[in-house]
């Protein structure tokens, strides 16, 4: 079947050039799609700035009034929000590191390493690992390592301990975990050879800088422990230790979400995954109530991330609503409940290349169908 070329209802979301195409047509070229959201995707400096000054300050806010308050059932909400607040500094850094938070490379590189910096993530291998591995081959297996799943034979093929750790990472328990161990601590923070070969002095100076921070943000905590009489550790654990883990648990369950579902497709041939439209098909959006998503900086609208990288977060809600418009149906939009995260984690354990087929790690097949999932 042909394009179905009618224009989509104007409006300001929705430039009037932008086609309805069929969900039997053929889907348009990935270049093709990108130019519909060109006229929204530019970045804009001063509106850039003030986000990143603006989280700053809610950061520093919210460490304040743990090292202030003057009870622990006090210091500890605000100390979980200080770890949301890092989640938003490193939406931030993500975007920057693409090079769409800001029109300025230079100025990126910069505003993503300060960004970065309670997060204790090295802008480099970031980069790295998140623009050209996750990006460039998302859910092609031995190539896109965040949150790939195994195949029932390379579980079997695990060690006892390993097949124990898969199974707390996929439990739903556990997305900081995964974070902590896999992504951050194996891939970020110096890693060995076997998780980057090239060596370069850059990436050394990015993970300098972020054991740095950790040393400066230690240390005040340390200082101000002894300035007002309270107790070191105690201080360190609620002016550290829990804003840093609840960040861990933040990113590991968003970027678990993105692309774990039972209509996502994972794909092990390259050809079939180039054929099967990854930029459209390989990530979800998922939305949730009183629009809280805002919070997040947009970036739960993650088709619209995957489809065009250079459209700042600022833009991405506008951009999301064009694509689910332009292509109806074709793109994975679900309504988050703890209802459907539940089901999602006892589903998405295993998943079957060969069939294409998630399943339990007892080998039972899903139904492919999702709970709460939005006709678009």
């Amino acid at each position: 079947m042909s394009q179905a070329l009618q224009p989509s209802p104007s409006s300001s979301s929705q430039p009037a050039a932008v086609p309805v195409i069929d969900r039997d047509a053929r889907m348009p070229a990935r270049k093709e799609i990108r130019s519909w959201l060109t006229p929204i995707s530019q970045p804009q400096t001063l509106r850039a700035v003030a986000l990143l000054l603006l989280d700053w300050v809610l950061f520093v806010a919210a460490i304040t009034g743990v090292v202030l308050l003057p009870a622990w059932w006090m210091k500890l909400p605000v100390a979980l929000a200080a770890g949301f607040v890092i989640g938003r500094l490193f939406i931030i850094g993500h975007d920057a590191c693409h090079q769409s938070y800001t029109p300025h490379r230079r100025l990126n590189r910069w505003l993503g390493r300060i960004a970065f910096l309670p997060s204790l993530t090295p802008y480099s291998l970031w980069e790295v690992g998140h623009n050209v591995m996750h990006h460039g081959f998302t859910n092609l297996k031995g190539k896109d390592f965040v949150w790939q799943p195994l195949t029932p034979a390379e579980f079997a093929a695990l060690t006892p301990a390993r097949r124990l750790l898969e199974r707390v990472y996929r439990s739903g328990w556990a997305p900081g975990l995964y974070y902590f161990i896999e992504m951050w601590w194996l891939r970020m923070l110096f890693p060995s050879k076997r998780y980057m070969p090239a060596r370069r002095g850059l990436f050394v100076a990015d993970g300098v800088l972020a054991v740095a921070a950790a040393a400066v943000w230690v240390g005040a905590l340390v200082w101000a422990a002894q300035a007002t009489g309270q107790s070191t550790w105690a201080l360190i654990a609620l002016g550290f230790a829990v804003p840093f883990a609840f960040w861990n648990v933040m990113i590991g369950f968003v970027i678990y979400v993105h692309h774990t579902h039972t209509e996502v497709r994972w794909h092990e041939d390259k050809a079939q995954w180039s054929a099967s439209d990854p930029f459209v098909s390989t990530t979800v959006h998922l939305t949730f109530p009183l629009k809280i998503g805002g919070l997040l900086h947009h970036i739960m609208e993650h088709t619209a991330h995957h489809v065009d990288m250079s459209i700042p977060l600022y833009k991405l809600k506008q951009a999301q609503t064009i694509l689910e418009t332009a292509l109806p149906g074709r793109i994975i939009v679900q309504r988050f409940s703890w209802r459907w995260y539940a089901q999602t984690a006892r589903r998405c354990k295993l998943y079957d290349v060969a069939t294409a087929r998630w399943m339990d790690f007892s080998g039972r097949v899903s139904e492919g169908t999702t709970w709460g999932r939005v006709a678009r």
